[in-house]
């Protein structure tokens, strides 16, 4: 299995999988055919709602001698109604308690975006609470705070930019551990993937085969199915893989982990296979050609009233 090395040294997987989207009744079955067939790796969030099921899977693959606990990693993440300093340690604590776990080895910040309690996605604008109000390097610091109790090995954020990153750093003086973004070749993120490494910051890359559903759950019509990418399906074709192992590989080499989504036992194997496909020089130029700087998951759900813009998500 594939690692990436943490500032400190840690080794996380770098192919994990992904359980965004995951139904409940779907995703027990999906963790124990990915830990089955070798994954070590598995990606959580509290706003999947499907942490228990998770949770249920792990302690039945343990139970049955599948894998141990020290030899896995499990990510979870924050979610934004919980930014709240004393919020922070009880939301982790219920993510603990629904996975069945006594510590996360990743625990991130979800998004830069705060809400009111209680608030899944918001229906009006009166639901956000400005980062004036709330800032982030507060919840920064209270991630340090479970990471220093134990609950969580390590710390970081997802859909954060550089800049972002720096103040938390700058207020706190400690660095996230990881960055996880959306990273595929429509939306490559050169310029953030630079500042990380400078910054000592890990990369993990969500939606890398694309994420089209999100597309029409947010109400757009896209044409960017990745898999049907002429040139994605040639070098599949030229390699013996599938344009999703394709994808999935050009992730690897570009030193980002990587967390595809399946339920299918069938796909979890091949997506797992792709660690060990070859890209050539030329595939990745080819690759690299495709960038669109285009966003499957653009975040416009947080851009009720004037609180959030792509703006001040994004660049700000």
């Amino acid at each position: 299995m594939k690692t990436i090395e943490l500032r400190d040294g840690t080794e996380m997987p770098a192919l994990g999988l992904g359980t965004w989207k995951s139904e409940a009744g779907e995703v027990y079955g999906a963790v124990r055919a990915a830990l089955e067939c070798g994954y070590r790796h598995i990606d959580c969030a509290a706003i999947y709602l499907n942490e228990e099921d998770v949770g249920r899977a792990l302690s039945d693959a343990f139970a049955a001698g599948d894998v141990e606990r020290e030899s896995i990693w499990i990510t979870s993440k924050l979610w934004n109604d919980s930014h709240a300093p004393k919020d922070v340690q009880p939301a982790l604590e219920t993510s603990l308690r629904k996975l069945r776990l006594d510590y996360l080895d990743l625990y991130l910040i979800h998004w830069p975006v705060a809400l009111r309690r209680g608030t899944l996605l918001p229906r009006t604008p009166e639901e956000f609470i400005p980062l004036s109000e709330l800032p982030l390097a507060s919840t920064w610091e209270a991630m340090l705070q479970v990471s220093g109790a134990g609950l969580a090995r390590q710390v970081g954020v997802s859909n954060f930019n550089p800049l972002k990153i720096d103040r938390i750093r700058t207020a706190t003086g400690e660095t996230p551990a990881v960055n996880q973004v959306e990273l595929n070749p429509y939306l490559q993120q050169n310029d953030l993937l630079a500042a990380c490494k400078e910054m000592g910051v890990a990369v993990t890359a969500y939606s890398p085969l694309g994420s089209p559903d999100s597309a029409a759950m947010m109400g757009r019509q896209d044409d960017l199915l990745l898999t049907e990418n002429p040139t994605i399906v040639q070098i599949a074709e030229a390699r013996g893989a599938t344009p999703g192992q394709v994808l999935i590989s050009w992730a690897l080499h570009r030193g980002t982990s990587v967390i595809p989504k399946s339920v299918n036992p069938g796909r979890i194997a091949e997506n797992l296979a792709a660690a060990d496909l070859e890209l050539t020089p030329d595939d990745m130029r080819a690759i690299a050609a495709l960038d669109r700087n285009a966003r499957f998951v653009d975040g416009r759900f947080w851009f009720l009233g004037e609180t959030y813009s792509p703006t001040t998500l994004w660049d700000e």
